[in-house]
């Protein structure tokens, strides 16, 4: 395992670190020789879904219906070298894992479950998840999203923003308000009035689908609401699970730039001599090595924690707020070690260093995540509506 400092290699069973591995040489061979294309062109390669399926990465946690039903310390692992190779493609993962098939297995119905996880977890199928709107990031309880019950159906009225996988997508997990509350519907590509235009002009994330939702009268049967996904108790349970997965992701950013500043500064030579041989270098690279190690120290024990069925949702935020804050902050720093061949595609760290700043921004801000955790330790809430 590259950049282990603390040895946590060594407390990782052997299946864990198998899939790791599995999953890294997945990512050199297949999928960073196309990123730097896919990336320049605004691009999602498609193409490389089966493959990930194929790995049994759609749907790793989930039990039964033909998926491998992983721990989260595996799951969190694979984000990792998922995220080494692009944010994009964690993004897909992570959004197919986390934020479709759970509310899916966790909410929804056994027709619902034995129709989409085996489809999902195939690749057949493309999921997504509608949540954030124009007007409602940080605060989903305002969303204007509405589902008005029409006989065996619900009306659909409202528009989705910033969502991943959302023109890709066969279904949509379409949260909305009822008159008893918000409600999580299955919202199918094809239905009328249902559609997606993706977003254009995005600076980060480019190699991932990113689309606008928008639903104009679309009548949804009553069969396709989740049963059990009923207001923002269930939505938050859906993002505790995507942020679970951005702490280890951010990491494997953080850990690709710190490698490749790292090797740079090595082989670089200013005034006759490597850059790495520099105080301030040196310094820069340091407290790269120890902010990850740290943020592993605390994925680590998270991971822990969630197989044991012991975390809190505020020591989720912790993690995600941490490790995508620094991982953010190493690849600027790892950017500026390689001066100006630090914003070239070809040295990749300014694609993840884009990547992050919309990291930073989704399953809430780093703001949103102190808050969360201030009211934790001081028992008062900060929230306005509180």
């Amino acid at each position: 395992m590259a950049t282990d400092y603390y040895g946590i290699n060594d407390s990782l069973s052997e299946d864990e670190k198998n899939i790791r591995d599995e999953v890294q040489k997945w990512v050199g061979k297949n999928y960073l020789p196309i990123i730097k294309d896919c990336f320049e062109k605004d691009r999602f390669p498609r193409e490389i879904i089966p493959q990930l399926a194929q790995l049994g990465l759609l749907g790793i946690k989930t039990q039964g219906y033909g998926c491998p039903g992983a721990s989260n310390m595996v799951y969190g692992l694979v984000c990792q070298e998922l995220e080494r190779g692009d944010s994009g493609l964690r993004s897909f993962v992570s959004v197919t894992n986390s934020l479709v098939m759970y509310p899916i297995e966790t909410f929804g119905s056994e027709e619902q479950k034995n129709f989409w996880l085996p489809k999902l977890a195939s690749g057949e199928k493309i999921g997504c998840f509608g949540l954030t709107e124009p007007d409602a990031g940080s605060d989903p309880a305002s969303m204007k999203t509405t589902a008005k019950k029409d006989g065996e159906n619900y009306i659909l009225n409202g528009t989705k923003m910033w969502i991943t996988n959302g023109s890709i997508a066969d279904v949509a997990i379409v949260w909305a308000k009822t008159q008893k509350g918000i409600r999580g519907f299955l919202v199918e590509k094809g239905m009328e009035g249902f559609s997606a235009v993706d977003i254009k002009g995005k600076m980060s994330l480019r190699a991932s689908v990113t689309s606008e939702l928008i639903l104009d009268n679309v009548a949804v049967p009553e069969k396709n609401m989740l049963p059990k996904a009923e207001g923002l108790k269930a939505i938050l349970m859906c993002l505790n699970e995507a942020r679970y997965g951005i702490a280890w992701g951010a990491l494997g950013a953080a850990i690709e730039c710190y490698e490749i500043a790292l090797n740079y500064t090595k082989q670089r030579k200013q005034f006759g001599k490597p850059i790495a041989s520099f105080q301030l270098v040196q310094k820069s690279l340091v407290e790269m090595l120890t902010e990850i190690t740290k943020g592993q120290l605390l994925a680590l024990q998270l991971g822990r924690l969630e197989d044991e069925g012991k975390e809190r949702h505020q020591q989720i935020s912790m993690a995600k707020m941490n490790n995508v804050y620094h991982a953010l902050k190493i690849a600027r720093d790892a950017r500026d070690l390689l001066g100006a061949n630090g914003i070239h595609l070809d040295h990749r760290i300014v694609r993840h260093m884009m990547n992050l700043e919309a990291v930073s921004t989704y399953e809430g801000t780093h703001n949103i995540h102190l808050l969360i955790i201030g009211k934790d330790i001081t028992g008062i809430s900060a929230f306005g509506n509180e």
